[in-house]
C-alpha cells in the first residue's frame, strides 16, 4: 500500500503560525522533503523534532522526484515543505503532486500560512474574484508581454516580488496599467517589520525610488474597470423584430418581444417597425 504525501504549510515569518496539525504531521511522517534543509531544521529544532530529510527544490531534477515517488509507492509517508508558506503553490512541489496524482498516491494538504491570501485579505481591494500571477518573468521583454496580456483583467491581481526587482516591476506595472491604478504593497507579512502600503502605482514608484525596498513583497493590484456595454440601438431592435416577423410573429408581438430582450422603449420601436413594415 502506498504512503501519503502531506503538503505541510509552514510559517511565512512567525513560528507561532504553524498549526498543531502541521506539527503533528511533521512528527508522524517517515521523512521530510524540504526546499532547504537548513531552513527546515530550524523549524524542527523549534518543535523538538529530529527527522530524516531530503532536499527538494526547483533544481533537484526529475531524478529526485522519481526517488520520492518510489519511496511513497513503497509505503513511506512524506511531508513536503517549503521554506515558507504552502507547498505546490507557485512552487516546484506542484510537479511532485502531479506525479503522485498520476501514480494514485494519496496527497493531503495540511493548511496554514499562504502569503498571497494574507496580502489579499489586508489589501483593502476587492477580494471576491482575483488572479494569482506569482513571480513575473525576469526577462524585461517577457515581463512586459505578460503584463500587457493582463491589461483588460478586471479581477484583483496578485504578484510576488523580491526587493531588488521591485522598482523595475512597479515601473512596468505603472506604464502598463496607468499610474493611478490602486495597489497594496505587503512587505514582510507576519514578521516583526510587517508593513502594508496602500497607494497608487505612480506613488509607489516615487516612494521606493526615495526609499530602497527591503524584504519580500506581495503586490495586490486593482483590476481594470469593467467596460460598459453599449445598449442596443433601435435599429438593432428593428432587426430582431424583422427576424421574428419572418418566423411568423405579428408585428405587435415581435415588437413586444424585441423591446423586452433589448431593453428598448416599446412605442418608439413599434413606430419604427410600422414605418419599416415589409411589403406584402
Amino acid at each position: 500500500m502506498a504512503g501519503t504525501l502531506y503538503l505541510v504549510a509552514t510559517p511565512i515569518g512567525n513560528l507561532g503560525d504553524l498549526s498543531p496539525r502541521g506539527a503533528d504531521t511533521l512528527a508522524q511522517v517517515d521523512f521530510i522533503a524540504a526546499e532547504d534543509t537548513r531552513v527546515t531544521v530550524k523549524l524542527l529544532n523549534h518543535l523538538g523534532l529530529k527527522k530524516p530529510m531530503v532536499s527538494y527544490h526547483r533544481h533537484s531534477g526529475q531524478g529526485r522526484s522519481d526517488e520520492l515517488v518510489a519511496r511513497l509507492l513503497g509505503g513511506e509517508d512524506c511531508a513536503l515543505v517549503t521554506d515558507a508558506g504552502t507547498p505546490a503553490i507557485s512552487d516546484p512541489g506542484e510537479e511532485l503532486v502531479a506525479q503522485c496524482a498520476q501514480q494514485g498516491i494519496p496527497v493531503v494538504a495540511i493548511p496554514g500560512a499562504c502569503a498571497f491570501v494574507n496580502a489579499l485579505a489586508v489589501s483593502g481591494l476587492p477580494t471576491g474574484r482575483f488572479t494569482f500571477e506569482g513571480f513575473l518573468p525576469m526577462n524585461k521583454k517577457n515581463r512586459r508581454a505578460h503584463l500587457e496580456s493582463l491589461q483588460g483583467e478586471v479581477r484583483t491581481m496578485l504578484f510576488h516580488e523580491a526587493p531588488h526587482k521591485l522598482l523595475a516591476t512597479l515601473k512596468d506595472l505603472a506604464e502598463t496599467f496607468g499610474p493611478d491604478r490602486r495597489v497594496a504593497l505587503c512587505r514582510e507579512l507576519t514578521k516583526l517589520h510587517e508593513e502594508v502600503l496602500r497607494t497608487t502605482l505612480g506613488q509607489a514608484v516615487a516612494h521606493y525610488t526615495e526609499n530602497p525596498p527591503k524584504g519580500e513583497f506581495v503586490l495586490v493590484v486593482e483590476g481594470a474597470a469593467p467596460q460598459q456595454e453599449e445598449p442596443p440601438t433601435l435599429e438593432e431592435g428593428l432587426a430582431l423584430v424583422n427576424r421574428l416577423r419572418g418566423e411568423g410573429w405579428s408585428t405587435r408581438d415581435a415588437v413586444k418581444e424585441a423591446a423586452s430582450r433589448c431593453g428598448l422603449p416599446r412605442k418608439a420601436l413599434y413606430d419604427l417597425a410600422v414605418a419599416n413594415q415589409p411589403a406584402p
